[in-house]
């Protein structure tokens, strides 16, 4: 199939939210970074994601990518697919256009995916930041994490057995190895690191202080964070901890700090705009990162950009590539020695500023442009010879 040059080609992402969804995070992120260095380079770039109430219209444009919002978060699948089908950009009064079939798709999973190369086409690329493997069984019911483990794990590998994949770390191609995809197939494209520096000069705090930045949601265990607290004030008397982000689990987490007695330490922040995120990070001594699985971990070197380093865990995904153990941060093997990483940075002075130094230059390595030009290269040659490996034992694909 031929495809049409830069100027003109129009590459469309498929993704479930967008960064003004309250529950988007990292991954929407990534996805609109990557659309507007793709518009940069001569390129038209569409997001279709799932329409949401926090004031943004069903169809916007900003910094030239356009947004088209349409369904919910289970619905949207099924409104991408119409909206290709029958050749128009959008549904509603704000667009009956025809044509506007792109000519690559971007698919994004987030553990479901479009499954779009049975409905499309065109050229697909999917974009995987990480394998949902342990979170299944978190977010859903038994039953209900088995079928979307299916999904992921069996189902998928062979619809996109024709496509090419793009995922953010060398941790999820090896995963997504094991479900059958040849790693020839797979390219690392990292995240960029944004623009850090606050507006004004911002000091640390006076006393020990620590940030959780992320979505509100079980499977960031911010949890764990709320225990250091609890274990570490008798040691440190001043210690506080800023929680930014919202997510529906927010309450049970302001219940779990009244039970451990902490809530005079812990300032719940909801959404941070930007330059709020600047701020918190760079006041706080360190950063924590406790989820159980990070594609990457943008906010491990959003963090190391203000030189503050993080404590995260080892085997949670990308996070081993965006820490350097021993380096930038620490890595914690169980709960008890994420606390003893936790105290054992905010009573080492030296360290602490060493490590800090450390995670800005680690974080100077990456940066959108460069990401990119990467993905530009891919969707000048999205397609591949159809290959699927045999997967692994069935045991090593149940959640």
């Amino acid at each position: 199939m031929d495809i049409p040059a830069a100027a003109a080609r129009h590459v469309m992402f498929l993704n479930w939210r967008d960064t003004r969804n309250p529950h988007g995070g990292g991954s929407e992120v990534y996805v609109e970074k990557i659309a507007e260095e793709l518009i940069r380079r001569g390129y038209r770039a569409t997001l279709f994601c799932a329409a949401h109430s926090e004031g943004a219209a069903e169809e916007a444009t900003a910094a030239g990518l356009r947004v088209l919002r349409r369904g919910g978060r289970h619905t949207v699948y099924l409104h991408a697919a119409l909206a290709y089908l029958l050749g128009i950009i959008g549904f509603g009064p704000l667009s009956r256009r025809r044509g506007g079939r792109p000519d690559v798709l971007v698919d994004v999973g987030n553990g479901l995916p479009f499954l779009s190369p049975l409905w499309c086409r065109r050229p697909v690329i999917a974009l995987v930041h990480h394998v949902h493997r342990e979170q299944w069984p978190v977010v859903l019911t038994p039953r209900l994490a088995r079928i979307g483990w299916w999904i992921e794990s069996w189902l998928a590998p062979r619809v996109y057995r024709g496509c090419r994949y793009v995922t953010v770390s060398a941790a999820t191609r090896d995963e997504l190895a094991v479900l059958g995809i040849d790693p020839e197939r797979v390219t690392i494209v990292h995240n960029g690191t944004p623009e850090m520096a606050p507006a004004a000069p911002v000091a640390r705090t006076p006393e020990p202080s620590l940030v959780v930045v992320g979505r509100l949601v079980p499977h960031k265990r911010v949890e764990m964070a709320l225990d250091a607290v609890a274990a570490l004030s008798p040691q440190f008397s001043g210690l506080s901890l800023v929680v930014a982000g919202q997510g529906w689990w927010e309450d049970e987490l302001r219940a779990y700090a009244e039970n451990l007695g902490i809530a005079d330490r812990v300032r719940f922040a909801g959404f941070v705009s930007d330059e709020e995120k600047r701020v918190v990070m760079s006041e706080a001594w360190l950063a924590l990162t406790p989820s159980l699985k990070e594609g990457w971990g943008l906010t491990i070197v959003e963090a190391g950009a203000v030189g503050t380093p993080n404590i995260a865990f080892r085997g949670a995904g990308g996070v081993e590539e965006s820490l350097v153990d021993g380096r930038t941060g620490l890595l914690a093997e169980d709960h008890a020695d994420f606390i003893a990483k936790v105290q054992l940075l905010l009573a080492d002075d030296a360290l602490r500023t060493e490590m800090g130094s450390a995670a800005r230059a680690h974080a100077d390595r990456f940066t959108w442009p460069s990401a990119g030009e990467k993905f530009a290269a891919l969707v000048e040659q999205p397609r591949v010879v159809p290959a699927l490996r045999t997967p692994g034992p069935r045991t090593h694909l149940v959640p």
